[in-house]
């Protein structure tokens, strides 16, 4: 049972873990790219500021990951079976590398669209804000797996 237990909280942790990564990468380097727009023109900084912020919801998504695991699915108690515990190991691992992948990329599209904004094309803004929506689309799909997976395997 203990097996089955640590099996289900590494499954957590590395959920939570990379997806806090991603967004730490994905915020920093957004972030290096507004220092540096600011320097160029420093009345961009409303704009840099919630481009930068963007990528840093990926690790909200791993911890919404662990609370419907722990608190909706009931999923991490000692009676948790092996199969549930190989289900949120999956299910974590899944979710773990799309968030840290899509804030990295995230970051990524963003800092680009902060270095147009700095060069003077101000209606970049919103482009990159749709853009940068795609690679979130990805982090939200696997929050879905999660819930999916956890309903499957919920006693």
């Amino acid at each position: 049972m203990e097996l089955n237990l640590l099996i289900a909280y590494l499954g957590i942790a590395i959920m939570v873990g990379l997806a806090g990564i991603g967004s730490a990468y994905g915020v920093t380097i957004a972030g290096n790219a507004a220092i540096g727009g600011l320097k160029k023109d420093s009345k961009i900084f409303g704009n840099a500021l919630v481009l930068t912020a963007l990528p840093g919801t990926q690790g909200l998504y791993g911890f919404a990951g662990f609370y419907m695991c722990q608190n909706m699915f009931n999923l991490l108690t000692p009676a948790t079976t092996a199969i549930q515990a190989a289900t949120v190991f999956g299910a974590g691992l899944a979710c773990g590398l799309a968030c840290l992948f899509s804030g990295i990329r995230q970051g990524q599209v963003c800092a680009n669209g902060i270095a147009g904004i700095a060069q003077g094309h101000s209606y970049l803004f919103g482009n990159t804000l749709v853009l940068a929506v795609f690679p979130e689309l990805y982090a939200i799909v696997s929050v879905a797996l999660v819930y999916m997976a956890g309903s499957a395997v919920a006693a």
